[in-house]
């Protein structure tokens, strides 16, 4: 007796930021590639279809895109990602130093920090703070 069929397997390989054909929405789009893997007694020996879907994150259509597309998008996710490395994308408001938060305020602008705004204890500053 001979066991044989197929098992199917899904890599996300990206999240791309796209505009959705479904939804008109500018959303995060998962780049999937789904594998189908023919097997003999349970163990997968050789893929027999390679197919890349897009799905939108908003409304959860899913687009089958052609392998060269698919290509050019991950290459475009990785691009981005290269050039997004060590450049800030804005300022921390929950800092704790001079950078970002309310008009440069020390600490921040935080009110629970430790004395960042120059409150003694029990001067309507943080009552569980001694």
């Amino acid at each position: 007796m001979i066991i044989f069929g197929t098992k199917g397997y899904i890599y996300q390989l990206a999240i791309l930021t796209l505009v959705c054909g479904q939804c008109g929405n500018p959303s995060a789009h998962t780049l999937r590639k789904r594998v189908s893997k023919f097997t003999l007694f349970f163990v997968p020996l050789f893929p027999y279809s390679t197919k890349h879907y897009t799905q939108c994150t908003f409304c959860g259509v899913e687009h089958q895109v052609p392998n060269e597309q698919a290509e050019q998008l991950l290459a475009q996710s990785a691009s981005q990602a290269q050039q997004g490395v060590g450049q800030q994308h804005g300022a921390n408001p929950f800092a704790q130093g001079g950078q970002g938060g309310q008009g440069g305020q020390p600490g921040g602008g935080n009110p629970f920090s430790q004395g960042g705004q120059g409150q003694q204890p029990g001067q309507g500053g943080n009552p569980y703070q001694r």
